[in-house]
């Protein structure tokens, strides 16, 4: 079982999900799980935005486990985003 490699600034996705203030506009962050196959080793499979930055990364020897970790981790990243947002929106008030 391997545990979830979050590179850079992980919490970098939770900014692409706020407010754009002086544009007026919301960008959506869009992330992908990618899975690579590793000749006979096994899969590895990463988290990325649209330019390509890896957010968290990991290998695995099966690819329904690779599936699953990179799925997971972005719910994690996802998640995060989401709880900083809240606590933000709180402390302002």
């Amino acid at each position: 079982m391997s545990g979830i490699h979050l590179t850079g600034d992980a919490g970098a996705g939770a900014y692409a999900l706020r407010d754009r203030q002086e544009q007026g506009t919301k960008p959506v962050g869009m992330f992908e799980v990618i899975l690579t196959r590793r000749k006979r080793f096994g899969w590895r499979w990463q988290v990325c935005d649209q330019s390509g930055k890896i957010f968290a990364d990991g290998f695995e020897r099966t690819r329904p486990s690779a599936k699953y970790h990179g799925e997971r981790a972005l719910f994690f990243l996802l998640s995060q985003a989401y709880l900083r947002n809240r606590s933000a929106a709180s402390s302002e008030d």
